[in-house]
């Protein structure tokens, strides 16, 4: 399969630059796979799609301020991206060095509040950095890290981004991307779901690299996904199994809580709780073995991220429904709408 098979143009005036005005104010496009029918709706509305026995299940990792701006000795800008080893403070912390051509191992950069780093074992572009302070990462991000918005998006972070880059059931660090079909979610659009009796659940996938790397390959099938890291709890695993004793429809929302789900399938319908690193790469033709529907953004061509949801939907499908949601001016990307496919 050819990486141009999911490619289409979009205008850039549909990339999404902002949040809405208030969290769940977009727009959703519900999209049938078996008949193919498309349907355009608020994204409040999601609720007369589901059913009392359906399960929701979410991604709760929460973004790191991972985004560093520093001088180096010379006095040059230069900005970085950490990515954790997803074992907190003692783990190693890789680092996206942006403009790195300049910089030699060894060398020293200085950043907000007195904090100094070293650059160790740098690779094109990739490498390690060590603190001076004796403060952990974790602590020096939340004092003087930015949001890592895509690059897509054209303008630094700014005070809203805090928030509106954070989906509402964040409460695990260690993403450096937001799940991004979780930002639609409200704590009353939750509430209202669970008095019609749609339950949720979550599971942890912390994004880094593997989610969002471009594909350099011709052929799909020889790109290789990074390793993110995954945890599933005992009580989601049962959650699960209760919803298809039900039967009830198991909804993952987004592509994240996807690949958590599918790499941790049971053979039977349900997933095995653990924790653990995967580099699931989903694309068509796949058997989904875990989940009945989807919410999910509007993605990027020739991404990781389009073709499983192609492998979902089914390509064509998929690329006709793009092509209206264009018609109609969805906002695309981290920021845009949503699409619901059952």
């Amino acid at each position: 399969m050819r990486i141009e098979e999911f490619d289409y143009y979009l205008p850039k005036s549909l990339i999404a630059q902002y949040p809405s005005l208030q969290r769940g104010e977009t727009s959703l496009m519900v999209l049938q796979r078996r008949t193919g029918k498309i349907e355009h709706r608020a994204f409040e509305d999601i609720a007369t799609c589901l059913t009392s026995n359906d399960l929701l299940v979410v991604n709760n990792t929460r973004v790191l301020p991972a985004r560093i701006i520093g001088k180096k000795e010379t006095g040059g800008r230069i900005e970085m991206l950490l990515i954790p080893s997803w074992n907190g403070d003692k783990g190693e912390w890789k680092a996206l060095i942006k403009g790195s051509a300049k910089v030699k191992r060894g060398s020293r950069i200085r950043f907000a509040q007195g904090i100094e780093g070293e650059v160790e074992d740098l690779k094109d572009g990739k490498g390690k950095v060590s603190f001076s302070c004796r403060d952990g990462v974790m602590d020096i991000l939340e004092r003087i890290g930015h949001i890592p918005l895509p690059p897509y998006i054209k303008r630094g972070d700014e005070p809203l981004d805090w928030e509106r880059y954070q989906t509402v059931f964040a409460d695990r660090n260690g993403s450096i991307a937001a799940p991004t079909a979780g930002l639609h979610f409200t704590h009353s659009l939750i509430q209202s779901l669970k008095e019609k009796g749609v339950r949720n659940t979550s599971v942890t996938l912390h994004i880094g690299v593997g989610t969002f790397s471009p594909i350099k390959t011709c052929d799909v099938e020889d790109h290789t996904m990074e390793s993110e890291w995954i945890e599933i709890s005992e009580e989601t695993a049962r959650e699960i199994d209760e919803t298809r004793t039900r039967g009830g429809r198991v909804i993952a929302v987004g592509t994240t809580t996807t690949r958590a789900l599918e790499s941790f399938s049971n053979g039977n319908e349900g997933v095995r709780f653990g924790k653990g690193m995967t580099s699931l790469f989903i694309y068509p033709p796949y058997r989904f073995r875990v989940i009945d529907g989807l919410v999910t953004n509007f993605h990027l061509p020739k991404s990781t991220l389009i073709m499983l949801v192609s492998a979902f939907a089914g390509k064509d499908l998929l690329m006709k429904a793009y092509q209206e949601a264009i018609h109609k001016e969805y906002r695309f990307y981290s920021y845009g709408d949503a699409m619901l496919i059952l």
